[in-house]
């Protein structure tokens, strides 16, 4: 017996025999993954038909057939499909009953029929806190039941992300099909089908349900008060007063015969007009002036006036114009550039890390025409536009710097500074997402629930009051903006922002900042955490600080920060 193991053991000592058995062993065990990740891709064979010819010619990129689904080669398509039967209209027109939404009387809108649907879905199903479950509905490749935005994942597609992808835009239901596709949409344009035929398994996770063949999981989204007035490729403004100057304030009108949101929008959007605003029969286009700067909001009641063409839309009147912003984008202030003459005085744009330092950047940008730059290099940021982000800090080239640096020997290095605050369990929990989940993700239950989270609070509450008061103690400079304050007026707080740069105000430029405020740096408001994070312990620590903070700011004459922050 000895023998022959021995001679095993020599055959294998052999450089060339061993290198070369090793490769087959690797090339075997290759081939097997390879085989074995075409089998699990595709989890319903044959269950299309003929639909993916058709759906191909829809996604232009998609795959063909359920093989290629299944060897991953098309991961991600996103899509706008066509815009017939969008809905457009404020939600003061839309409710009706226990929460559904009422029928347009034609056109076939299945929404209110979605009860009929729960039966034999238990309770965890229909109501997961972040959307209801409707149904099973019919979908066809020719006439969508959800008509809005739609994207595919043929390996990592989830209830949730399909939820959130939805709710980002604004829409009001989310529907899940052939286990890897989403659609997103206002209103339900397909009747019922039966609970059986959604029976295919969500790519990303097998324990969930995402539609089936030609069949929609459909669910209807629970929005904030923000992403509830969107609608598609519109957001919903308000009701305002006729301007006294109308031809000058909305140079472009047209009376529209069978007027509806619809119309009046397309036609401005043909115009590239940013503002669609219905007044009766006739549709004013333009942009925000000083003229119709859209900050006097009225009572949404005086605009309650049936669209001709569209039952359950106002369409405002001669007086009261009901107002939406297009998809046009207001191009007056998107220029932006390096400083024409190298600056020796460095202002600072510092803040605690989750306070909204990308967001300022973005809006210091947009209302002056000129670069930011960093203490730090992001490149993912740099991607986005900050194309300061590349200068050395001190290159004089840029109007601010972000930091969140709070040394002594930092903050002396800068003449003046924007110091922006915020709440500190809001601040704690942005930056908690953005260290585990990227500028715009989420951080998953698992680092929420697990030692991550109070680790992070022990370490960064402390940081987050010797931060302010370190600024307070040795900048030279500082002009104190918070967070919640620049989000609800944020024309008046980010005009003294330009001023304390020491530029001159164009209000056009920032009417134009107010209608693109949120750029690409804002989380979806729909995943929130279903329990407090914060511990009893956690909540009397970080209360303490805001006190500190509070007394710091007023010891220099300044206002504390906002009634909000203060502990109850």
């Amino acid at each position: 017996m000895a023998k022959p193991l021995l001679r095993i053991q020599r055959y294998f000592c052999r450089k060339p025999v061993r290198f070369f058995s090793l490769i087959l062993l690797y090339l075997t065990a290759g081939s097997l993954v390879f085989l074995h990740s075409g089998f699990v891709g595709d989890s319903g064979p044959g269950a299309r038909g003929g639909r993916d010819s058709v759906v191909a010619s829809e996604a232009g990129a998609r795959a063909s057939s359920s093989d290629t689904r299944g060897l991953g080669i098309m991961s991600r398509v996103f899509k706008e499909t066509r815009r017939t039967g969008r809905r457009f209209g404020p939600r003061w027109m839309r409710k009706s009953g226990q929460g559904g939404y009422k029928t347009a009387g034609r056109g076939g809108d299945y929404t209110s029929s979605w009860n009929r649907a729960l039966k034999g879905r238990n309770a965890k199903d229909v109501d997961d806190g972040r959307a209801k479950y409707i149904g099973c509905y019919v979908d066809d490749t020719l006439k969508r039941a959800l008509r809005g935005v739609s994207f595919f994942d043929y390996k990592k597609m989830t209830v949730f992300r399909c939820q959130d992808n939805c709710a980002e835009r604004g829409y009001m239901y989310a529907g899940l099909e052939f286990g890897a596709e989403c659609f997103c949409g206002h209103k339900i344009q397909a009747p019922n089908a039966s609970e059986s035929e959604c029976n295919m398994e969500c790519k990303g996770e097998r324990s969930n349900t995402c539609g089936g063949a030609n069949r929609l999981s459909i669910y209807r989204l629970e929005l904030s008060q923000e992403s509830a007035r969107r609608y598609g490729s519109a957001i919903f403004k308000g009701c305002f007063h006729r301007p006294d100057n109308v031809t000058a304030a909305l140079p472009f009108s047209a009376v529209i015969q069978n007027m509806s949101v619809d119309k009046c929008v397309d036609m401005c959007t043909e115009r590239e007009k940013s503002l669609a605003a219905l007044a009766g029969e006739r549709c004013y286009c333009g942009f925000p002036t000083p003229l119709f700067s859209l900050h006097e909001l009225e009572d949404e009641d005086m605009c309650l006036y049936r669209c001709p063409g569209e039952e359950f839309e106002s369409c405002g009147n001669d007086n009261f114009f009901v107002v939406y912003q297009t998809q046009v984008q207001d191009n007056r202030c998107m220029d932006r550039r390096f400083l024409s003459a190298r600056t020796k005085q460095l202002v600072a744009l510092a803040s605690f890390p989750g306070a909204g330092n990308t967001w300022a950047r973005h809006l210091i940008e947009l209302a002056t025409g000129f670069y930011t730059g960093s203490y730090y290099f992001d490149g993912s940021l740099y991607n986005k536009g900050f194309k300061g982000e590349r200068d050395h800090w001190r290159s004089g080239r840029t109007i601010s710097i972000k930091t969140h640096e709070s040394g002594k020997k930092e903050i002396e290095a800068f003449d003046s500074s924007i110091l922006m605050i915020r709440n500190p369990y809001k601040a704690l929990m942005a930056e908690f997402n953005r260290k585990y989940g990227g500028h715009v993700g989420f951080a998953s239950q698992a680092h929420w629930k697990g030692k991550e989270w109070p680790e992070f609070v022990k370490n960064y509450a402390p940081w987050w009051a010797s931060h302010t008061l370190d600024w307070l103690t040795y900048g030279k400079n500082v002009h104190v903006v918070h967070f919640e304050e620049l989000k609800r007026d944020l024309f008046s707080h980010l005009k003294g922002m330009v001023q304390f740069l020491g530029l001159k105000v164009s209000e056009d430029r920032l009417l134009c900042v107010e209608g693109q405020k949120d750029g690409n740096f804002k989380r979806s408001g729909l995943r929130k955490l279903e329990y407090d994070p914060y511990t009893p312990d956690m909540r009397a620590n970080i209360d303490e600080l805001i006190r500190t903070v509070d007394a710091a700011l007023k010891k220099r004459n300044m206002s504390g920060v906002p009634a909000e922050y203060m502990p109850r």
